[in-house]
């Protein structure tokens, strides 16, 4: 007789092939989720894919840090760059020529761009939400600052809205614990030549909104903390303690002392 946790991961099993059956759409979305791939007219090994004439210099620049043995160190700069390039997602075909360029099979590729939640294998928004699901987060609110943002947009979490700028996804640890919460905005919008990665700290869900709106119109919210009663990572309404400089030790050679 099966435990309790083996039924629920029967059960589970039985939900996603009962999903996968229903709906090709959501059995795509469950295809990036479970790693695996399904050819479809955007996203499949026939369709033509190469770096641009400027990215092809970036390729050489990236390659050069490497020993020339050693090519296939540069799988996640590569990746990157493809992916930029590529509207903020990175298609089988994309991962096929970095192989070629790093001489490896395309499965080490598809490899790395499984592991790394970095990679996106599914088509996200010109501006790509990010918001951090981490306890210290967590904690300040950032399950309501995800859902302000799906509510305010008309979209389910990784759905791209119609006009195709906006997509909301999720992020483990960003490392601003201080400033939580916190969301990241991948902008995609110029490809890799214009490309940034922000962090944006203190967030609420009213900002996060207003976030939106300034990213719609072309503005660019000011980076890091939301909060305009700190500095940085420091504590709101400025520092109570070491307010001065702090004093020199009374010696450099302690066994002097």
């Amino acid at each position: 007789m099966l435990g309790p946790a083996a039924r629920l991961a029967v059960r589970r099993f039985n939900e996603i092939r009962q999903v996968f059956r229903q709906s090709p759409q959501a059995s795509r979305s469950f295809s990036t989720a479970l790693n695996y791939h399904i050819d479809t007219p955007d996203n499949n090994p026939d369709m033509p894919w190469e770096f641009s004439a400027s990215n092809k210099e970036k390729v050489k620049e990236i390659l050069s840090h490497y020993p020339s043995n050693y090519k296939q160190s540069a799988v996640i700069p590569l990746l990157d760059l493809a992916q930029q390039q590529h509207g903020g997602w990175l298609p089988v075909s994309a991962m096929n020529a970095v192989a070629k360029i790093v001489e490896v099979a395309p499965i080490r590729v598809y490899e790395v761009a499984t592991f790394y939640s970095m990679f996106n294998r599914s088509k996200v928004g010109k501006y790509h939400l990010l918001v951090c699901g981490t306890t210290p987060c967590m904690i300040r609110g950032s399950r309501e600052i995800e859902a302000a943002l799906l509510k305010h947009l008309g979209v389910e979490r990784n759905e791209v809205t119609k006009d195709g700028m906006f997509s909301v996804g999720e992020m483990e640890c960003m490392g601003c614990c201080v400033n939580a919460p916190m969301i990241t905005v991948a902008d995609y919008t110029k490809g890799s030549e214009g490309y940034t990665y922000n962090y944006y700290e203190d967030v609420t869900p009213e900002r996060v909104i207003e976030m939106v709106e300034m990213l719609r119109k072309g503005e660019k919210p000011p980076r890091g903390t939301q909060n305009p009663g700190r500095i940085n990572a420091g504590p709101e309404g400025g520092n109570t303690t070491l307010l001065g400089e702090p004093k020199a030790p009374p010696c450099r050679d302690l066994d002097a002392c």
